[in-house]
């Protein structure tokens, strides 16, 4: 039998090594915790330095504020910081650090050594030194430039179990790069400096305008990501969001191009990934991740971030606020991006902005809304009146071939109920199929460069792609993929624009719940109602679904409202209903959309391409893939050595 122990004060060093445990994983949480501490000073310059990926050396100098001769013998003391003094500072705090544990942990499991100085004086600055215990009490002169310089040797040597832990040089180092990367990113103002076994890896200068702040991004994440991201910068309700969101068609097999920060924190927060996932939703491939760098700012009260060690997790006041926020602002980012003029020639104003690229070769760019295209171009009195010739010469295209078509026998019940009602509709009351496309004019005498974003189409290649001459080049479209898009939007616009149709149960559906969903059921009544959900509280541990959407007649109604309950308790907000219907309807549009091989005349093909232009999220198709593409008469030249 074991004997009980009685309780007791750990030692001060065992202490540290616990909290070490939690603060120090490998080198890379050690520079991140030593970068945190030199921007919280106030730094316009910080330099880090490696040896061994860090496992034999990390040494991180700035210029910041410094540490004063009488704070040194408690800078390596548990739970001592100069950043907050009371309860009310804790909960508006504005620093990357607080705990005050960082270099008690550190120096804890390494050899420290920490060289700082107030002054202005180069020759005022003062060294204290710790290894594996207790800091040494003797506080020595050394010369110094105003700021700070820690360096930490052998990292885990007196904890050989933490230390076999540890991977190659290469994989610490690629860690120490990522944390370096994430922080970079973080304070534009300062300039930053990442140096491995004496070479040189990052040098940034500190940068102020967005140009710069690209050209930043660029050098930590590859120039393709600029080429392909849209700029946003939205504000309503006290929170702002700015930053770059890639285009959906560069996005990537892994996350490892996803920066999200909070008031210059950089977080990875499941609230936060839940709107951005829901706001890609219908533009992304198959298990393929967006790439987005985002940067939130709010008031710090209104925001936890004291519930993790490591400080990754914050807790928001408002979920639901931040949430909605993040989600509509990206939703409508991402379908505002259209095929756009070039920005040297486009006139049209726009909320969000996009850099263009000019050296990958087949490529998709964004798009900016371009209603009435035909009739905003020079000529627009001659492209009328021929499309009202073509129309008399060829009254067989008079009806556009965008008109949806019924479900193929052996689809369900609700698809075919939708396209039987459409028709209906259609038939009482002479409004225009639900995607009916615009005329538009061929290929005219006109100046090619006012052409619109996705120019006019020149031929139709093997029964699948539309050829079109466009400002820059050449374009293709994937005619079927593109139509898919369109007929899906409109439909969505049609379902979702009003009130759903409801239909009741014959025999209510009975969940066991428990009393958290019980409690959630009762306080989002409304928002199942909007959605077409009538959820009643049947008993203290019983729902009871009485009605849903009438397109999800035939639904397993039990896990949908499961999961759903389990989605506005955790976010505040759930589209599973809506992504449901929307799978419905994404089926249906593919199914009345046009197929391969079906010959398309010009007009038929340049009334697509104008569709395109006008609907939102139309560069990819409801399954994520690119609908279009283009070739620059650059790339066009260089294939063929023009000019060579």
């Amino acid at each position: 039998m074991t004997q009980s122990r009685r309780i007791q004060v750990l030692n001060p060093r065992l202490a540290n090594q616990i909290a070490a445990g939690e603060v120090v994983e490998r080198p890379s949480s050690v520079v991140k915790e030593l970068i945190e501490n030199a921007i919280d000073a106030g730094s316009q310059r910080i330099e880090v330095e490696l040896e061994g990926g860090g496992a034999k050396l990390i040494r991180v100098r700035d210029d910041g504020s410094g540490i004063a001769e009488d704070d040194l013998p408690l800078a390596l003391s548990r739970h001592a910081t100069s950043k907050i003094d009371s309860l009310e500072d804790l909960e508006g705090v504005a620093s990357l650090g607080f705990r005050g544990e960082a270099l008690a942990s550190i120096s804890s499991v390494s050899r420290l050594e920490l060289i700082s100085n107030a002054a202005e004086d180069p020759q005022a600055g003062w060294r204290v030194v710790a290894e594996g215990r207790d800091m040494e009490p003797r506080v020595t002169p050394a010369p110094h430039p105003r700021g700070t310089s820690v360096g930490v040797r052998d990292l885990f040597f007196n904890t050989p179990a933490r230390r076999k832990f540890l991977r190659t040089e290469k994989t610490e180092f690629g860690h120490v790069e990522e944390a370096f990367r994430r922080l970079a990113l973080s304070r534009y103002d300062i300039g930053w400096t990442l140096r491995h076994n004496h070479k040189t890896v990052h040098q940034l200068r500190p940068v102020s305008d967005a140009a710069a702040r690209e050209r930043r991004i660029a050098a930590l994440l590859g120039s393709k990501f600029i080429d392909n991201a849209l700029h946003l910068d939205l504000e309503s309700g006290g929170l702002r969001l700015w930053g770059w969101v890639g285009l959906p068609t560069h996005a990537r097999a892994q996350a490892d191009q996803q920066y999200f920060f909070v008031n210059g924190r950089v977080v990875r927060d499941r609230l936060v990934a839940h709107a951005i996932r829901q706001a890609y939703r219908d533009v992304l491939f198959h298990g393929r991740q967006p790439v987005f760098v985002l940067y939130l700012e709010l008031d710090p009260s209104v925001v936890d971030v004291n519930v993790h060690p490591t400080k990754h997790e914050v807790r928001f006041r408002d979920g639901r606020l931040v949430h909605d926020f993040l989600f509509s602002s990206l939703h409508r980012a991402l379908g505002e991006a259209r095929p756009n003029d070039s920005p040297e020639t486009s006139d049209e104003p726009q909320q969000q902005t996009a850099t263009q690229s000019s050296g990958s070769a087949w490529q998709q760019q964004p798009m900016a809304l371009r209603e009435g295209v035909a009739e905003a171009r020079p000529g627009a009195d001659r492209v009328r009146q021929f499309m009202a010739g073509y129309r008399a010469l060829h009254p067989e295209h008079e009806e556009s071939l965008l008109t949806p078509q019924p479900a193929p026998p052996g689809g369900s019940a609700a698809e075919v109920a939708l396209a039987e009602r459409h028709h209906t509709s259609v038939a009482e009351t002479g409004a225009a199929p639900v995607a009916r496309m615009a005329p538009a004019p061929p290929l005219g005498e006109d100046d090619p460069t006012q052409a619109p974003p996705l120019g006019y189409a020149i031929a139709q290649l093997h029964g699948v792609y539309i050829l079109a001459q466009s400002k820059r080049g050449l374009v293709m479209v994937d005619m079927h993929a593109a139509h898919e898009r369109i007929v899906y939007e409109r439909m969505k616009t049609q379902v979702h624009g009003g009130a759903l149709d409801a239909q009741p149960l014959l025999v209510p559906v009975s969940l066991a719940a428990s009393p958290a969903e019980v409690a959630t059921a009762e306080a989002e009544r409304e928002a199942f109602t909007r959605l077409g959900v009538e959820l009643d509280v049947a008993g203290p541990e019983t729902l009871l679904v009485r009605q849903v959407p009438a397109l999800l007649g035939d639904a397993d109604v039990e896990p949908l409202v499961r999961d759903m309950l389990a989605d506005l308790e955790r976010y505040g907000r759930s589209d599973r209903l809506e992504a449901r219907i929307n799978e419905l309807l994404s089926t249906m549009a593919c199914h009345g959309s046009v197929r391969a091989n079906r010959k398309l005349s010009v007009a038929e093909m340049n009334a697509l391409l104008r569709d395109m232009e006008r609907t939102e999220r139309s560069g990819q198709c409801n399954h994520g893939r690119p609908t279009w593409t283009e070739m620059s008469m650059h790339d066009l030249d260089k294939l063929f050595l023009r000019g060579q």
